[in-house]
């Protein structure tokens, strides 16, 4: 249930778009296609229901971030978590 219409992005639906190994790589993703859907730090914590200072503090790679709020950040995005072997 994405919250912001998606800006087009050349990659198809269910894609993998990374790797992450870190919270700083996470945040990094985060921070990244938060930008490309011309999204502030502020509306997505607004459409996500948490604070701005966690968005701030996922970005930065904080390592103790709620995983709950992770996932709501990330559905706002469109994205979703997904676990596999290594």
């Amino acid at each position: 249930m994405a919250l912001f219409p998606p800006t087009p992005v050349p990659t198809p639906r269910g894609a993998v778009l990374g790797t992450i190994s870190t919270v700083a790589e996470l945040g990094a993703l985060v921070k990244c296609l938060r930008a490309q859907q011309h999204v502030t730090q502020q509306a997505l914590a607004a459409f996500a229901g948490t604070g701005e200072r966690f968005v701030v503090d996922l970005e930065r790679g904080k390592p103790t971030v709620q995983l709950d709020k992770v996932l709501l950040v990330l559905d706002s995005l469109g994205l979703q978590l997904a676990v596999t072997e290594r």
